[in-house]
């Protein structure tokens, strides 16, 4: 009987007969799915995700066109395509093929079509941000000050209008930056407004604010025992290809630094397919694809998969290609002299197989067929095989907005992320000062300077709040937890450990704040150097 059995994922039959498997303990050494267009590579990312979901693996799917969002309902025998997916299992043997459906999270980085997934300025760090909106270097370096200047004086840059009214201080106290941590012009400064104001144009700002991701509620199980698919609504997403690419640059890094090291284990703990995988090497310096390099092979030993899905494998440079072990090619067309430099590339990533002319076969492969090759239990690559793919038990074709939207309300997460929350912060401080400034500048003008430095000061800051309530000790406690919980790999987005969530009035996740966002973003910057 051809299905899924314990430890390893069916993918289908090779020309000799041959059963092709993905084996789940060696998922965690990544793989490519890649084809032409409409030669059934999505189909293949379906089912390979379901087989994932029904091991227990949870699943993170981008859905670059809307029509993964399927796979949250079962197939249909009415389906269009239903007698070619039913007699492709019959020719494979699948004895016990049966349509169903999967658990799946839908998420939706603007909030329409899922879940928001949002993260908070301070947590992005400079380095990441900087690659958003596209800075030089010397505008990355003011940046760097920009947020040094937030830590070291307890201000939470939370959201888009907390940088923003940061640097519009900066702009406005440039000389006062300059003395003490190195020149800040006021056109660097201006520059980043503009970028800044230009990506809030275009919605970006709906990424940044709280409640801020917690990346547990990646790795979720169903009653069952099941996998939750967490489906990223990316169709509008796609539109801002270097948002998109670097919020899975950022997903990623949240990843390798929240989760425990855990070397190889039976099964994944998530299993990361990143579509259009293009769209992350495109124009990215050398420094940035040596990084994706080293967070790809470094984030195997936290037991996560990443499959890169996209239509040219020479897209992804060799040093990242060199990680994928598990392989999935689908055809290939040679109408150019880039698409035949292709093909004999993916020819020759390929274990010989002295049986098969493999740069023939990319061109002659049917539609649902493949050339496979997987790791085998010693981690050696198999040979390649022509490949009939099995197919998906779920719906070909995306969601109704009902069936979506009755998806959503039996989500796990339901309320957790979907109201935004909005509390203190560095533009509420910073207004609040300014206000204090102009007050005061009133005041003097009335009573004098003398009679003014008498009397206390109108705001405080953090940290006086924190002296003021006798909690000095508990905050740098909180701040302790913090930076014990980061450093041990937990979820950064903890309530406490982060001072990233709920907590409105609490000195102590506000002090836990910029501390704790200084150690994450050293160690995303430790990656990204």
């Amino acid at each position: 009987m051809m299905a899924d059995t314990a430890g390893e994922i069916f993918l289908g039959l090779g020309a000799d007969g041959s059963r092709q498997a993905l084996l789940l303990g060696r998922s965690n050494r990544h793989g490519l799915v890649a084809g032409a267009t409409g030669t059934g590579k999505t189909v293949t990312l379906q089912g390979i995700a379901e087989s994932f979901s029904a091991a227990g693996v949870p699943v993170f799917v981008a859905d670059v066109k809307g029509d993964l969002s399927g796979i949250a309902m079962p197939g249909s025998p009415t389906f269009k395509h239903a007698d070619k997916l039913e007699s492709r299992a019959k020719e494979l043997g699948m004895d016990n093929y049966a349509y169903s459906d999967n658990p799946v999270i839908f998420w939706d980085l603007y909030g329409e079509q899922g879940h928001p997934i949002r993260t908070t300025v301070s947590e992005m760090g400079p380095l990441l941000l900087s690659r958003l909106l596209d800075l030089n270097e010397t505008q990355e370096g003011v940046l760097q000050i920009v947020f040094r200047y937030a830590d070291e004086n307890g201000l939470l840059l939370l959201d888009f209008g907390d940088l923003a009214a940061l640097l519009q201080w900066a702009n406005a106290n440039a000389a006062e930056l300059s003395g003490k941590y190195g020149n800040v012009s006021k056109a660097s400064v201006g520059a980043i407004q503009r970028q800044l104001l230009s990506f809030e144009a275009q919605g970006a700002d709906n990424f940044f604010g709280e409640p801020a991701l917690e990346i547990d509620d990646f790795l979720k199980l169903d009653e069952q025992g099941r996998g939750y698919v967490n489906v990223l609504a990316a169709d509008k997403l796609m539109r801002r290809p270097k948002l998109y690419a670097t919020f899975l640059l950022w997903l990623l890094a949240e990843l390798f630094e929240s989760l425990p090291e855990v070397g190889d284990p039976e099964k994944p703990k998530l299993v990361f397919f990143f579509d259009e995988a293009h769209l992350l090497f495109d124009d990215a310096p050398k420094a940035l694809q040596d990084t994706i390099e080293q967070v790809v092979r470094l984030i195997r030993s936290k037991g996560v998969g990443v499959f890169f899905v996209t239509q040219n494998p020479i897209d992804i440079p060799e040093e990242v290609a060199g990680q994928l072990g598990n392989r999935v090619q689908h055809a290939l067309r040679a109408f150019t002299p880039r698409d035949q430099r292709a093909i004999k590339a993916a020819a020759e990533t390929f274990r010989i197989n002295p049986e098969l002319d493999v740069e023939a076969a990319i061109t002659e492969l049917k539609v649902g067929e493949a050339l496979v090759s997987t790791l085998d239990d010693d981690g050696a690559p198999t040979v390649v095989e022509r490949t009939l793919i099995k197919p998906p038990r779920s719906r070909l074709g995306p969601v109704t907005p009902k069936e979506r939207a009755i998806i959503q309300s039996i989500s796990p997460l339901e309320g957790k992320y979907d109201t935004r929350v909005d509390r203190e912060s560095a533009e509420e401080v910073l207004a609040a000062k300014a206000a204090d400034a102009a007050a005061t500048a009133e005041e003097v003008a009335e009573v004098g300077e003398e009679e003014v430095g008498k009397r206390s000061r109108k705001s405080t800051s953090l940290w006086e709040k924190a002296v003021s309530r006798g909690v000095t000790v508990a905050a740098s406690g909180a701040a302790g937890v913090a930076a014990s919980k980061i450093l041990g790999k937990k979820s950064r987005a903890n309530p406490v450990a982060s001072g990233i969530t709920s907590a409105a009035g609490s000195i102590a996740t506000d002090l836990a704040g910029p501390i704790a966002g200084r150690f994450v973003r050293n160690l995303i910057g430790g990656l990204m150097r």
